[in-house]
């Protein structure tokens, strides 16, 4: 399909959207006063995409590069913490294609298990998402595989947009958007959406710092990856696609705690019964920790970008 000249405008992700709408969901969103987290004054829109296919944003991004992208007979290849992989193996599913995907040992059991469930061959290789990723490329040269990055595609960016276009069509009163980061195909798809009409704020945690770092630089840096949420927010570096986005469209990056983020976790689901994952709670770890200080008014919205933990305990 033709896509605008600026591969990454509002109007390129429109039309992505069309593309992907059969096979994605328009995940819900549910506007509460802040009071009873404890933060009067304000109001918080969580945008509830854990409920998306395959349990995260990932899914947009994956039917995007397999409906636009010429898949070959080998196939499509990923490397994932786990919800990358579950998304391209669940749109491989749907469309009858054929997936292998290598992940980690940081990857969590729950992952591995749904990345099986659609049907998908799985490789577990190395301890961080970087070994998985170079095992990938080694695949896709040698089987002719399509390879599917989790961030730096920009078919991946502009299905990742489709989420903040539904952001703004559900929660058109934003003053604020919260973003959790990984290598950053999410904040870049919503900086690409949005421009300067809300502030999106970036969240990672302190164990890995990746666009942090990156900003600090001025350009995409190597960093530590560790943490809490290691299996869905600890890249090597960010995407060269998104980076310039982040750096001219994001207003702040701040850094949460996994003590934070656990917490997060219990309240999401003490609070809304939402059962989210480490990565997919980090977003509203910023204002529980203070990360993040909204002002006494601000419309605050807060992406739960996924879900695929196992059995809940966060009591």
């Amino acid at each position: 399909m033709m896509l605008d000249a600026d591969p990454l405008s509002g109007r390129a992700i429109r039309a992505v959207q069309r593309v992907i709408q059969p096979h994605v969901r328009r995940t819900p969103s549910v506007s509460v006063r802040a009071t009873e987290f404890g933060m009067p004054g304000i109001t918080i829109s969580f945008k509830l995409e854990l409920m998306q296919c395959s349990g995260s944003f990932k899914a947009r991004g994956a039917f995007a590069n397999l409906l636009m992208r010429p898949v070959p007979p080998a196939g499509v290849v990923a490397a994932s913490g786990g919800n990358h992989g579950a998304a391209v193996a669940y749109a491989a599913m749907t469309l009858g294609l054929k997936a292998k995907i290598f992940v980690p040992t940081v990857s969590s059991p729950a992952k591995v298990a749904r990345l099986r469930e659609y049907g998908a061959r799985v490789e577990i290789v190395g301890d961080r998402y970087a070994d998985a990723l170079a095992a990938s490329e080694q695949w896709a040269a040698s089987s002719g595989a399509m390879p599917v990055h989790a961030y730096d595609q920009l078919e991946t960016l502009l299905g990742q947009g489709t989420l903040a276009m539904e952001v703004e069509e559900q929660c058109p009163e934003l003053d604020t958007l919260l973003v959790a980061v990984g290598g950053g195909g999410l904040i870049g798809g919503v900086a690409a959406w949005y421009r300067d009409r809300v502030d999106v704020i970036a969240v990672e945690p302190s164990a890995a710092p990746t666009l942090h770092r990156a900003l600090e630089a001025g350009r995409p840096v190597d960093t530590e990856a560790g943490g809490i949420a290691a299996d869905s927010l600890a890249p090597k570096r960010v995407g060269s696609l998104m980076f310039p986005l982040a750096q001219q469209f994001v207003r702040q990056s701040v850094l949460v705690s996994d003590d934070a983020i656990t917490e997060a976790q219990r309240v999401l689901w003490n609070q809304l019964r939402v059962a989210a994952e480490p990565g997919g709670a980090a977003a509203f770890a910023a204002l529980l920790e203070g990360a993040y200080v909204a002002r006494s008014g601000e419309r605050v919205g807060v992406i739960v970008c996924g879900g695929n933990t196992g059995a809940v305990s966060f009591s």
